[in-house]
């Protein structure tokens, strides 16, 4: 077996989630069927970093496939063929393959990862751009920038983030230790935008999305910044606030050790 490592970008609101679906076409779907056409029928298995849900999109998601004995292609020429004609296959559903590497075999895009980093975009403008329908959570008021990033420091380090954990979250523990919360405003003459990224080694389900919808509540002076911290000590998701809308999400890459 040949190991490689993929790095895409996709449209999510095109699609149902990263993982495959009984029915509903995912993008480790769109990317096993292109390669079995590639491979000539010789089925694949797409591993990727990070299972994201219907709606959210990808800048620089991680994945790696283990390519069968008969197809070993060397780089440069091949590979660059090989990216070339799964493009030509997933563009069509809104995915593409922006590098192909070859990795060691022990490899593992989801369990060698160290950090996954995402942003979350909101528009604050009345109107809706259409150029950004389906890519941010159109919320249409203003946002106090400073308060939602004084908020923000509340939740770095490491905690037990079950306020901030989906009810059909299924990982083992909510203990988990966020690297970086950065709460910025893009302006510019067309439209408002408040940007929120974050960093973490992993994060538990919905978590990043109840994080922002928290926040927001702090950017409206619906509740003070301190009172993050009083959610987060509560270990009770009915505390914090909303969950936001998976159209602003972004994952923008995953970082492996040098």
């Amino acid at each position: 077996m040949k190991r490689l490592k993929l790095t895409i970008e996709y449209d999510g609101s095109r699609l149902n989630g990263w993982q495959i679906q009984a029915v509903d076409l995912s993008v480790q779907q769109v990317l096993q069927d292109a390669f079995a056409v590639v491979l000539a029928g010789q089925a694949v298995e797409v591993v990727g970093a990070g299972r994201t849900d219907s709606g959210v999109h990808a800048l620089g998601q991680v994945a790696h496939v283990d390519l069968p004995p008969s197809f070993a292609p060397n780089p440069p020429p091949n590979l660059y063929r090989l990216r070339a004609s799964l493009n030509h296959f997933i563009h069509p559903h809104g995915v593409s393959v922006h590098d192909i590497e070859p990795v060691a075999d022990d490899f593992h895009a989801r369990f060698s990862a160290i950090r996954r980093r995402y942003c979350y975009r909101l528009h604050t403008h009345p109107a809706l751009s259409p150029l950004h329908r389906h890519r941010v959570w159109h919320f249409g008021r203003p946002l106090d920038v400073p308060a939602m990033q004084q908020a923000a420091q509340f939740l770095l380090g490491q905690h037990d983030y079950s306020s901030f954990r989906d009810a059909r979250c299924q990982a083992k523990t909510p203990i988990r230790s966020l690297d970086q919360v950065l709460v910025t405003a893009v302006e510019n003459d067309y439209w408002g935008e408040v940007q929120v990224q974050v960093a973490a080694r992993s994060f538990l389900h919905h978590q990043v999305r109840i994080m922002v919808g928290t926040l927001v509540k702090v950017g409206l002076h619906h509740q003070p910044p301190e009172w993050v911290s009083t959610v987060l000590a509560a270990r009770n998701r009915h505390q914090a606030g909303p969950t936001a809308p998976p159209e602003g999400l972004y994952l923008v890459g995953v970082d492996y050790p040098a």
